[in-house]
């Protein structure tokens, strides 16, 4: 990542709206930040007594924005060496609900915008199974179980990956998800019946758009034809898939309402779309201008499906800071979005088993799959039909601003619920494990 900062600082007369703490981005060390409003929206504004002045936008309309972020307070005097003493530390606000494990840090395919960095010169070995063993033991000693994410790298790339989700079943996890980018489940016959006999619970798709203009720009070489081979994989070996665009302006901002309807068309196997606007951290060189926020990602959502999804659908889920994510499910049926639910049904902020069982739930496919042709016609006086329907017709839409050295909050990092298993056995929050600075510097990968 090698950015300019932008220097900006008060233009416009903008006004305070709250304080926080926040990251250098050259140096990271930890500075005073605050939320600033004007006619040109709302900023994360910090000074560097060193680096000087960076600003980045983060809402559009400032009371839109506080309606949004209403459910949490912002401490600025929080007793805490956040960043740095992660481990999680007993000044983290949130118990944990996922867990991110990196199986290796071989890839594939070697995008321009990967955020661990994978693939190069420097990749480590691999973990031994011994050594995952000891990290499940140790999740379990710590509050599991908890969902686990099988992350790289490319975990693919692991010949023993089933070894590695069954070992994990025998210690008591439940729940297996699969960050990949599906070139060897596109490209290997059998493939992904064996994760799915060895435990698999859902595949989480790297997906970005259909054409090469954000296949290049996101992932180097066009894969699209791959994507389709992994959904259709997928729905033989009846394994449920969420598809996961990372959202670039000017690469795949214009193809979010084509995703949406692929998602829709692929249903019920294809059971959510889960956006992840781009954060400048590990390998990545686009620059400032790349960036979309959420309710640039909602406008664009709500104009290329015909405001069939709307911008006041989605609200913030009830897990993470408001600021992390957002979610809402529709039931989708004969060409109509019909709004379930926005949001409340995650339950995150209650409890970690709760949570696991939601998600879960959502991503997961149904063990029944209702017969496209005969759905209108299912009878919902008949319980169990009625339910099989809503699993086949419902479809989550959810979003996750990971931050970067730029948009950093530590109030938001103190309420990150996803936590990676790092090489030394603890638990680091997603955003802080992969904070880096322009230089290069990280605190933790």
């Amino acid at each position: 990542m090698r950015i300019t900062p932008n220097r900006k600082v008060g233009k416009g007369n903008r006004v305070l709206l709250s304080e926080t703490k926040s990251v250098c981005p050259v140096c990271l060390e930890r500075i005073e930040a605050r939320y600033t409003a004007g006619a040109d929206g709302v900023f994360l504004e910090k000074v560097c007594s060193e680096h000087g002045d960076f600003c980045v936008p983060v809402w559009d309309n400032p009371l839109d924005f506080l309606k949004w972020k209403t459910r949490v307070i912002d401490e600025p005097d929080f007793k805490s060496n956040c960043p740095y003493s992660c481990g999680i530390c007993e000044n983290h606000l949130q118990a944990t609900c996922c867990v991110l494990i990196e199986v290796t840090q071989h890839c594939n395919l070697g995008c321009p915008i990967c955020f661990a960095s994978s693939g190069g010169e420097q990749t480590v070995e691999d973990p031994d199974l011994t050594t995952i063993a000891g990290w499940y033991k140790m999740l379990m000693e710590n509050g599991g179980p908890f969902n686990i994410q099988l992350s790289g790298g490319e975990p693919t790339m692991r010949d023993d990956l089933p070894e590695i989700i069954r070992l994990g079943r025998e210690r008591g996890f439940s729940f297996f998800q699969l960050n990949t980018n599906g070139l060897r489940i596109a490209n290997e016959t059998g493939y992904i019946e064996k994760l799915k006999a060895a435990g698999l619970s859902t595949v989480f798709l790297q997906f970005d758009g259909f054409s090469d203009k954000a296949n290049f720009a996101l992932r180097g070489r066009s894969i699209i034809e791959d994507k389709l081979r992994v959904v259709q994989r997928c729905r033989e070996a009846h394994i449920g898939v969420v598809l996961v665009p990372t959202v670039m302006k000017g690469a795949n901002d214009d193809e979010l309402g084509d995703i949406l309807r692929f998602a829709a068309d692929n249903m019920p196997i294809v059971r959510g779309v889960h956006f992840q606007p781009i954060s400048l951290f590990g390998r990545y060189s686009a620059g400032e201008d790349a960036r979309i926020t959420f309710p640039e990602l909602f406008e664009r959502i709500e104009h290329q499906t015909d405001r069939k999804l709307k911008r006041t659908d989605f609200v913030p889920s009830n897990a993470e800071h408001p600021l992390c994510g957002f979610h809402a499910t529709y039931v989708v049926k004969d060409g109509n979005w019909t709004l379930l639910s926005s949001g409340e049904d995650c339950s995150c902020g209650i409890s970690s088993d709760q949570a696991r069982r939601a998600v879960a739930n959502k991503w997961t496919a149904p063990e029944e799959i209702a017969p496209s042709e005969k759905t209108s016609s299912i009878d919902i006086s008949y319980l169990d039909e009625f339910l099989m329907e809503r699993q086949n017709t419902t479809l989550a839409i959810s979003g996750m601003a990971f931050q970067d050295a730029y948009t950093i909050d530590l109030n938001r990092l103190r309420r990150c619920y996803i936590h990676v298993v790092s090489p030394k056995g603890k638990l680091i929050p997603f955003c802080s494990y992969n904070l880096s600075s322009d230089t290069g510097k990280t605190l933790y990968r």
